[in-house]
């Protein structure tokens, strides 16, 4: 059944009660509400922890979109036990796992504006991620770091705003993304706003983001690779040029 999945309008929100009401054969966990991150866009779904009414914990592996991305489904890890239907649980998200793809989706998108190409590829992590652009210029990757971190330490504001799949598909030109298409199907489609009035970027995303470019932290790029002719990797890291911690 469809979940209420309430980390769409609360990226912050680490914990919650919810209700179990179904169980797949591979031990899939599925809720009434959850706010666990489903895998999606090219971040990784949340981690953590199901607390039951005794005290005894649920470790989850992983949590993945069903059959469509109003289905969300935990999944414990090996060894766990089964909830019944009907139990109701209280959900602990790995918050320092997730506030580290927070700064790390919300750092890809600054890159975005940095390097205006349309975006081929992209992969969130914890520690690095990459964005592919469609591009062929040659583009010093301090100056990147430079300007990245210009973003970041003006501090600007990080907001949802939300428009229908109807108007998404009448302004196709908001979509940065040459390949991966912005989540559509549930009526309503968010926008990821950096800036007063978006002034430095507005583009549908379905990730979860931190809520002001400062928290994002000290990033640099480590590394642009050539992907072909026409296609180049930024890699992402925490910290400055040189640390790899």
């Amino acid at each position: 059944m469809p979940v209420n999945a309430l980390y769409r309008d609360d990226f912050y929100l680490s914990t919650c009660e919810a209700v179990v009401t179904a169980i797949h054969e591979d031990g899939g966990i599925e809720l009434d509400q959850t706010c666990f991150y489903a895998t999606s866009g090219g971040q990784p779904g949340d981690t953590g922890f199901l607390e039951r009414a005794d005290g005894s914990k649920i470790t989850l592996g992983q949590t993945k979109h069903g059959s469509g991305k109003d289905i969300v489904i935990h999944v414990p890890a090996e060894g766990q036990a089964s909830p019944d239907i009907g139990e109701k649980l209280v959900l602990h998200v790995d918050w320092p796992r997730r506030y580290k793809l927070m700064r790390m989706h919300t750092a890809c998108h600054l890159l975005s504006v940095v390097c205006p190409f349309p975006i081929t590829g992209a992969a969130v992590g914890e520690d690095e991620s990459r964005v592919d652009f469609d591009m062929t210029d040659t583009i010093d990757k301090d100056e990147v770091t430079a300007k990245l971190m210009e973003l970041v330490a003006e501090n600007h504001p990080v907001y949802l705003q939300w428009i229908t799949d109807e108007e998404l598909a009448a302004n196709p030109g908001i979509v940065k993304s040459k390949n991966v298409r912005p989540p559509i199907g549930l009526g309503r489609v968010s926008l990821v706003c950096i800036g007063e009035d978006s002034a430095i970027d507005s583009q549908p995303c379905g990730g979860t983001h931190v809520s002001e470019t400062q928290e994002v932290g000290q990033i640099h790029i480590a590394k642009i690779e050539k992907k072909g002719k026409e296609n180049r990797r930024f890699r992402i890291r925490f910290g400055v040029p040189g640390d790899e911690a």
